[in-house]
């Protein structure tokens, strides 16, 4: 069991658990991104069920139903990026298509985001209910990769059922879900955890558990406290400490850590079919991550230089608005900040902008509209620029106007990514309340 977990030690304390029989009825897997917690999460479920030896090529029933994620007794919450380990998936399977192995891979990383729209959570949701006609799409589409003997099909048809599938998913995706689990999924995942299961067990994987409406922890809270004996719960999280102690101390906690790079290597290798390439080698983060991310459509490679452009439009605009109001000099932290991100930004743009709309246009524009996780991911780069630039000075003033930056670009991410609002008046939005904010403060 959990063969396929590579480089994890807290796998090794759970196989203990489920052997000894205590293992626990809700638990907590946390750390770092990419780290294996929901393919461990996934591995559980399986495992609990088996109805045979355990092994990951168990040929028992309710293996065989895990193994392409399509066991009744699993139902998973919560919003993640899905699109690039699709893609990346999609791209192996298509190296790889007359393996079993790539096709499983692949099918598994579409019905992870399928399974967020289960029928017990379609009931009592509009957002979910309104992707009716394209959940049917997929589901078709989905059936016709289940059931195709892929390795006597003809490539390009093989391209275009993948391209289509990865198409329907991204915007599942972007407009199905919610940003933060809402307390109508808690309650229908309660009321599904508490009737009867068809195998041996079931199993509610909730992951990126932190990020939960206020409302929607007391009712999460009631199920952990009095969970039907037939069912596991697993909470995944980045961040434990952003889950509240009422929960956390209802669950068993097992730590997953970042990967060596040799394991992370490994991953990538026999998951994905794949090597890694001498560019990816110098990642400093997560490999995986990296590997994952070089299938998105805007990955960091564009959204680099996109950033720096960005920056320095924002403060050619800045500079031009104290002039005019009140004639001051500029202050030097924007003098910087243009200086050092210059020529990155004029390779991409060559053309100076000074009217914020036109800057919005061409920042969408230039990156087919910060689709996806495309919009946090454009500002985590901006805020790595920001970090480049004020690590070189001590100066107060400096620190004082990039936490002031970072203030309002945190709000247009959580304008987007929490409330629903468009890019372009997010955008429209930081780019005044941080310009007035510099004004004001001179």
């Amino acid at each position: 069991m959990f063969d396929n977990i590579i480089g994890q030690k807290a796998v090794l304390q759970l196989s203990d658990d489920i052997r000894a029989g205590r293992c626990a009825p809700s638990m907590l897997f946390y750390g770092p991104g990419e780290s294996g917690k929901g393919s461990a999460a996934l591995e559980l479920a399986r495992v609990l069920s088996c109805e045979g030896n355990t092994a990951w090529k168990c040929p028992c029933y309710s293996c065989e139903r895990y193994r392409y994620l399509l066991h009744d007794d699993l139902l998973i919450l919560g919003k993640r990026s899905f699109s690039v380990e699709i893609a990346a998936s999609g791209a192996s399977f298509l190296r790889n298509n007359t393996k079993l192995s790539s096709k499983i891979l692949f099918f598994r990383s579409l019905r992870k985001l399928q399974i967020r729209f289960a029928p017990v959570l379609l009931e009592d949701d509009s957002k979910l209910a309104k992707n009716k006609n394209i959940l049917q799409s997929f589901d078709e589409k989905l059936n016709e990769l289940w059931t195709l003997d892929t390795a006597a099909c003809e490539k390009k048809h093989l391209e275009k059922l993948c391209a289509s599938l990865i198409e329907d998913a991204v915007v599942l995706e972007n407009e199905g879900l919610s940003a933060k689990i809402p307390i109508g999924h808690i309650r229908s995942a309660s009321s599904w955890c508490r009737l009867a299961p068809n195998g041996k067990r079931k199993t509610l994987i909730i992951e990126n558990a932190d990020n939960m409406k206020d409302e929607a922890h007391n009712s999460l809270l009631k199920l952990l406290e009095e969970p039907p004996q037939s069912v596991n719960i697993v909470l995944t999280t980045q961040r434990r400490e952003a889950i509240i102690t009422t929960i956390l101390s209802r669950l068993r906690q097992y730590r997953f850590f970042k990967r060596e790079i040799a394991d992370e290597k490994e991953v990538i290798n026999l998951v994905f079919k794949d090597t890694v390439s001498e560019k990816l080698n110098e990642t400093k983060g997560s490999l995986v991550s990296a590997y994952l991310e070089s299938f998105s459509i805007q990955n960091t490679e564009k959204l680099y230089p996109l950033a720096a452009w960005f920056i320095v439009s924002l403060v050619r605009l800045i500079a031009v608005s104290i002039k005019k109001v009140n004639g001051k000099k500029i202050p030097e932290y924007f003098n910087m900040l243009g200086e050092y991100y210059k020529q990155t930004a004029e390779s991409i743009i060559a053309e100076r902008i000074f009217k914020s709309n036109i800057i919005i246009k061409k920042l969408l524009d230039n990156s087919d509209n910060l689709k996806g996780d495309s919009f946090s991911r454009f500002f985590k780069i901006c805020f790595d620029l920001l970090t480049n630039v004020s690590r070189k000075t001590d100066n107060p003033e400096f620190i004082a106007y990039n936490d002031m930056f970072k203030k309002y670009i945190r709000e247009a991410v959580t304008a987007v990514e929490i409330l629903n609002i468009k890019e372009a008046p997010a955008l429209e939005n930081m780019i005044y309340n941080f310009k007035h904010a510099v004004i004001r403060g001179l």
